[in-house]
């Protein structure tokens, strides 16, 4: 199978961020890719610099954002996985982080709201954003299972880890990773841990250009990178040896090998 990663820079203009996102869903298919990665929060960069919030931008999952997604999804016959902000309508003031998860016939077939917020670095991401209570559940498709985790939540291997419990095969990262000192080592690092400590594929896209990093990644079970993205817009493409997975567990069984009995719950 085929994932391509889809690293863009978003704008306050939704509609031509949804146009650049079908541009790329495209020329991913016409690679050969199975799923398409687009970013976190990818439908406008609603921070504190924009003077936007999240609510302001923020749409329901069947509103004109994701129906466009949808419709590229299906035009094109693959998956596509896109950050967006999620309205509340009983909290005009905060909107929910949320991944949406399409299939190949435009489907919404998962969300998943971020429940680990960005109160880090001197941001406060929950002055805006309603944190999810959603449970970690894998996606099941006919490559294998899916795990979803959000940018900031690279940073807690807890996470990661319940979808290795659940015989995940590969985790995407939708991502807004914001650049600054030691940031970007952190993220590469982050990515490769979660990969390595799980014995599975990990695909992060991140957002470029703003406030953003870049450098979106997609790593083997073995911590080997694939493919990367440096600091421009950018699509990404990596051939996933699915075998891969039981070849590197036979050798390396940390997951099997785990004594929950001596570890604090």
């Amino acid at each position: 199978m085929k994932v391509a990663i889809a690293q863009l820079t978003s704008t306050m203009d939704k509609t031509e961020n949804l146009q650049k996102a079908a541009a790329y869903i495209a020329k991913a298919k016409a690679s050969g890719a199975d799923f398409v990665i687009l970013p976190e929060m990818y439908l406008a960069p609603a921070t504190p610099k924009t003077g936007v919030t999240p609510a302001q931008v923020a749409e329901p999952l069947d509103g004109p954002f994701v129906t466009g997604l949808a419709n590229a999804a299906r035009e094109q016959g693959v998956y596509v996985v896109c950050g967006i902000y999620e309205s509340i309508p009983k909290d005009p003031d905060r909107a929910y982080n949320t991944t949406v998860f399409l299939n190949r016939s435009g489907e919404l077939i998962h969300t998943y709201r971020k429940t680990h917020l960005y109160d880090a670095f001197s941001f406060v991401e929950s002055d805006a954003i309603a944190p999810g209570d959603n449970p970690y559940q894998v996606v099941e498709t006919e490559f294998g299972k899916i795990g979803l985790m959000v940018c900031y939540e690279v940073r807690f291997p807890e996470i990661a880890r319940q979808f290795a419990l659940q015989g995940a095969d590969i985790l995407f990262v939708p991502a807004g990773w914001v650049a600054g000192a030691m940031k970007e080592d952190h993220w590469e690092t982050l990515v490769r841990a979660r990969a390595i400590e799980n014995t599975m594929f990990v695909c992060a896209a991140d957002q470029v250009g703003n406030i953003f990093a870049g450098r979106s990644l997609i790593v083997d079970p073995m911590g080997v990178v694939l493919a990367s993205a440096g600091e421009e817009e950018a699509l990404i493409v990596a051939e996933l040896d699915m075998d891969r997975i039981s070849r590197v567990r036979g050798k390396l069984p940390s997951v099997a090998n785990r004594r929950p009995e001596f570890y604090i719950n």
